[in-house]
């Protein structure tokens, strides 16, 4: 069952059975592979792959000229969220794909050769932003790349790179040059293309598996690069302005986030709901005391709220509105909104939910991560604010004294 309003004002009747597809796929495909496989050594089955890639799931957004369902961002929060309701790492999978860097900044030769391939679920990526020092400013990136001849050769270690092990290729942002001053920081950092085989790493770089408390079903590395060469061809769009072409994209994978988070709290409202009909406490299913009646609805409400917002916010990305607050928002809110729930949807169960007899606890632990990545609630609530008083001085003057320490100051730099 689903207690979700059927949002007429933006659900068409096509939108409805791509949703209602994606849950019936979910509730017989995903949620049974991860009640039984999510666990630190728990890999998502490349049999649940290959029936994604039938049903279009990693060609969402992929223009039907290349094979893909030519989709816009909205269908795929509507697909994500519901894959999510089943477990989150196969939601995250589908970001994978969708071919977004390569649809961007590739030629159209490249575009015809991969895209299809990105389509049948063959050429899958992982992202490689993040290093051990450096997470919400991603500015700070100390990764480099240096031009040999025909190659780039780079140097440096990343963090937090998720699917690195068995994805078919890696994107890679690294420093190519230095920024002109603090308010540029951007500036310099470039992205690259590497491919590599399935399971391993290609010479000059080596991974480590981080110990993480869910997100299960694949892996996530520490990557150290060792003077790995990439050909020339295999830098991403124009050298030094990555961050501007990754800016761009933020809208619409924090609308991915938030879908990921509404799917979480609606499995676990949806599993809370059951479990107040059925257990029984004093004589009485618990679901007719008025504690666990007003926890319901109140969860209810609070998946709903996120959702309608997510419907706005993916309206406006699809129609090309800029709404970068109103994106930080919804990310915002819904990763807020997950973690509440869920943990009310693991004291609804008591005792039970704090076990892995019921999928109560996977939801409440991925639902925590949502709050991390794609920038934490704090980084949201500093776009918002921006928004709405304008930029804080304060920013500015921790700006330029990052600045200066790592480059000697703002007059020896110039210079």
């Amino acid at each position: 069952m689903t207690t979700s309003a059927d949002g007429r004002g933006y659900l068409t009747d096509e939108r409805i059975m791509i949703r209602d597809a994606a849950r019936e796929f979910t509730m017989a495909e995903v949620l049974p592979v991860a009640n039984e496989l999510d666990g630190p050594d728990g890999e998502i089955p490349m049999g649940l792959r290959a029936k994604m890639a039938d049903m279009g799931y990693f060609g969402i957004t992929v223009p039907e000229e290349y094979g893909g369902l030519g989709l816009g961002n909205f269908e795929y929060c509507l697909i994500c969220e519901q894959l999510a309701r089943g477990w989150m790492s196969v939601a995250s999978l589908v970001a994978r794909a969708q071919g977004g860097w390569i649809k961007s900044v590739m030629s159209e030769d490249f575009k015809r050769e991969y895209l299809p391939k990105v389509v049948s679920g063959d050429f899958l990526n992982a992202s490689a932003l993040s290093e051990p020092g450096t997470g919400s400013d991603l500015a700070s990136i100390s990764c480099r790349a240096v031009r040999r001849g025909d190659e780039w050769v780079i140097t440096g270690n990343k963090y937090w790179c998720t699917f690195a092990d068995a994805a078919d290729y890696l994107i890679v942002f690294a420093r190519t040059s230095e920024p002109s001053g603090p308010t540029k920081r951007w500036e310099g950092i470039s992205c690259f293309l590497i491919h590599k085989e399935r399971g391993s790493f290609p010479a000059g770089i080596t991974g480590q598996p981080i110990p993480k408390i869910g997100y299960f079903g694949w892996k996530t590395y520490e990557l150290s690069f060792d003077e790995h060469r990439v050909p020339a061809d295999q830098l991403m769009g124009e050298e030094g302005r990555a961050f501007l072409i990754m800016a761009r994209g933020l809208e619409g994978a924090r609308a991915h986030t938030a879908a990921r988070a509404i799917g979480l709290a609606q499995g676990a409202l949806e599993d809370s709901i059951d479990y107040a009909k059925e257990r029984r406490q004093f004589g009485l299913p618990i679901g007719e005391f008025q504690a666990i009646r007003f926890k319901i609805a109140t969860m209810a409400t609070e998946v709903e709220a996120a959702r309608q917002l997510l419907y706005s916010v993916c309206a406006k990305i699809d129609t090309g509105e800029r709404c970068d607050a109103e994106a930080s928002m919804v990310k915002y809110f819904a990763s807020e909104m997950a973690e509440r729930v869920t943990s009310e949807a693991l004291q609804i169960h008591g005792g039970a939910g704090y076990t892995k007899l019921f999928p109560i606890e996977r939801y409440w632990r991925d639902a925590r991560l949502t709050k991390i990545f794609e920038g934490t609630s704090e980084i949201q609530q500093r776009i918002i604010a921006d928004k709405l008083l304008g930029k804080s001085q304060v920013d500015a003057m921790i700006a330029e004294r990052a600045f200066a320490e790592r480059y000697g100051g703002l007059k020896e730099a110039a210079e």
